[in-house]
């Protein structure tokens, strides 16, 4: 038979985080500083609001852009935080999860052979999605001397003639750095020159930490009009299972991505709009989003000084929850490392050249996960570096 198998699925390889998930799924006793989710239930809030919201019948589809009460909460949740305003019916668009709204932001602008600059290390799914979407990825490796931070130089010199979009991420995953205001500046102001689009995805936006501060890309001078933003509740708000995020941005724009979603999905899942539409600006919920970003910071504290003390040179990171140690003082590559340590003492992390070929010779540990299950993972780390430092 015919390979009816596309080329572009082809050249894109299977995703570098699942072989250490399915591995360490075999396994006992696994101490998972692997998988990107918080290890906290979604705060009371939201869920007694999801339960209303069952018990009163909403289990039928919404408007394809989301219920208006989620798109209101949404613009007046965006404009507290950050002091932008979107229009609830033309500048907003609730989507399955953020990953949606990056595949319906890319398919939305691109064209065949459109380029997009990417900053990596970065999320699995950027390459793979521009690549999906028709265009053409072109990468930029940034390094710990820059604080995993692009330079507006670095995308300047990546510009060509079919250059369309930059896709960052910030907070970022897998480093956990985050951009300073003037970096950014410098990105927006190679967008403003060459007439790019800018897509960011700030789904760690609410998780920074200490003196760090997370800048809305949009609300740069000159940025509103060329910026789709990518948002969600995710991570901030402990929904991973909730499937629920939202793109904002100028509004033909939104009515492009809106095109896509309403003939690929219809709408996001109806009792996670309610959920959130009831409490997403509750004094309750806030709180219960602080009280997380504090332990969050706790345990970013205890795992960045215990890499440290281990040889293991960790980078600082300022938010989302990731610590991104180099493991040059193990005396092998992030492959070697992230397998031998899950057979020799049962503690899971992931290569840091999935997320790129710049995270060579880094691993990246989610610090998601209780407290005292990251000392003893530590303590595990303690005995691996004993018989390999």
């Amino acid at each position: 038979m015919r390979d009816f198998v596309s080329q572009r699925v082809k050249i894109v390889p299977p995703s570098g985080i699942r072989k250490f998930f399915d591995i360490s799924a075999t396994m006992h006793d696994v101490i998972s500083l692997g998988v990107g989710e918080p290890d906290f239930v979604t705060p009371q809030p939201i869920l007694q609001a999801g339960i209303r919201a069952l018990e009163a019948g909403h289990t039928h589809y919404t408007s394809n852009s989301g219920t208006t009460e989620l798109r209101q909460a949404i613009s007046r949740y965006v404009q507290r935080h950050y002091q932008i305003e979107y229009d609830p019916d033309t500048g907003i668009l609730v989507t399955v999860g953020v990953s949606e709204a990056m595949y319906l932001a890319l398919n939305a602008v691109l064209d065949p052979g459109d380029q997009v600059i990417v900053p990596e290390p970065c999320f699995v799914s950027y390459v793979p999605e521009v690549i999906f979407a028709g265009g053409e990825p072109v990468i930029i490796n940034t390094s710990v001397e820059n604080g995993f931070q692009v330079t507006g130089a670095e995308i300047e010199a990546a510009v060509t003639p079919k250059t369309k979009a930059i896709l960052i991420g910030y907070p970022n995953n897998p480093t956990g750095a985050v951009m300073s205001r003037e970096r950014l500046a410098e990105v927006a102001g190679v967008a403003a020159r060459h007439d790019l689009l800018v897509i960011s995805d700030e789904i760690y936006d609410r998780l920074v930490y200490g003196t760090f501060t997370h800048t809305h890309f949009a609300t740069l001078p000159g940025m509103r009009e060329r910026t789709i933003v990518l948002g969600g509740f995710s991570k901030s708000h402990a929904m991973t299972g909730w499937r629920l995020g939202y793109a904002t941005g100028p509004d033909d724009l939104i009515a492009a991505m809106r095109k896509i979603h309403q003939y690929t999905i219809m709408s996001a899942p109806t009792t996670a709009q309610f959920a959130v539409a009831d409490s997403l600006i509750s004094d309750e919920t806030e709180d219960a989003v602080q009280q997380m970003r504090a332990e969050y910071d706790r345990r970013r504290r205890l795992i960045v000084q215990g890499f440290n003390e281990l040889g293991l040179a960790c980078f600082e990171p300022g938010g989302a929850f990731y610590a991104f140690p180099n493991i040059a003082a193990a005396g092998m590559d992030e492959h070697t490392f992230a397998e031998t340590l899950l057979k020799e003492e049962r503690v899971a992390v992931i290569p840091g050249s999935a997320f790129g070929i710049s995270g060579a010779g880094y691993v990246r540990a989610c610090y998601a996960t209780a407290y005292e299950q990251i000392e003893e993972a530590l303590e595990r780390l303690r005995r691996f570096m004993q018989r390999h430092g």
